[in-house]
């Protein structure tokens, strides 16, 4: 007998067509300030929730892609444009939905804030929220000097 999973989050984009479930409780919710996130979402900053890509799916509909990197990429849906996802293209890493497109935002508090060194001086939020330099881990800092970036 097979078992169903039971979502522990869901969301979808703005006009419905592309649906996702969340099979975990979302983790490592955070938000991200580097140059690359803003441009990819058009905001101030990416606020992204985690699960292992083991316990994601996507539920309706297919988004689009694109790789902003040679090390990501990023899900949105082609119809109404809301950007979905976040993922590196590492089986083991974490795929990431953007906060924002959960149906309920509240179940994803922010924990962390990365790359900070782009943070807009005037964005105040999450201060009491641990925060951290794109690189200044070192086992970061050797996986994004091999990162070639694919925006314009």
């Amino acid at each position: 007998m097979s078992q169903v999973k039971e979502p522990a989050a869901t969301g979808g984009c703005q006009c419905g067509k592309v649906r996702y479930a969340l099979y975990v409780p979302p983790e490592n919710c955070h938000v991200c300030h580097c140059r690359m996130c803003q441009r990819a979402t058009g905001g101030l900053f990416a606020a992204l929730a985690g699960a292992p890509k083991s316990e994601f799916a996507w539920t309706q509909g297919e988004p689009a892609f694109f790789e902003s990197s040679n090390l990501a990429k990023r899900a949105y849906c082609r119809d109404c444009g809301t950007p979905l996802s976040f993922s590196y293209n590492q089986p083991e890493a974490r795929f990431y939905v953007t906060i924002g497109s959960l149906d309920d935002p509240e179940v994803a508090p922010i924990v962390r804030q990365y790359g900070v060194e782009s943070r807009i001086s005037w964005v105040k939020f999450c201060e009491d929220a641990p925060a951290e330099k794109t690189g200044e881990d070192p086992k970061a800092a050797a996986f994004f000097a091999a990162m070639q970036s694919k925006q314009a």
